[in-house]
């Protein structure tokens, strides 16, 4: 299993907050060791490795993870507590899934 990490910078250059808040809570967990790759969706510039691959799945929320087990099509989470809990298998309570559906808006759109 390969897990991509893609994270986003904006227009102005500064980094994707939210990117910024998964990527601590990664390392604050020990779970970046996990992470096979990670990648930068760059919004100055459609053809960066990030901006491809959302594309080409039809995700348009940072950040985002991409799984692949060696099937046709790999899975994407756009939900943090989600990937925690069916990837890495974190303990999550439903309320904090819930709670950052609930906080989609903090998301940043591709």
């Amino acid at each position: 299993m390969k897990i991509t990490f893609v994270k986003k910078i904006l227009a102005d250059g500064s980094p994707c907050k939210k990117c910024g808040e998964v990527a601590d809570k990664l390392e604050k967990m020990g779970h970046m060791a996990r992470i096979d790759e990670t990648i930068i969706a760059d919004e100055r510039d459609s053809n960066s490795p990030g901006m491809l691959i959302a594309a080409k799945y039809n995700v348009e929320r940072a950040p985002f993870f991409v799984i692949d087990k060696g099937e046709e099509t790999p899975v994407i989470y756009t939900v943090f507590m989600k990937f925690l809990k069916e990837v890495l298998e974190q303990q999550t309570s439903e309320a904090e899934e819930l709670k950052e559906i609930m906080k989609d808006n903090d998301l940043d759109f591709l």
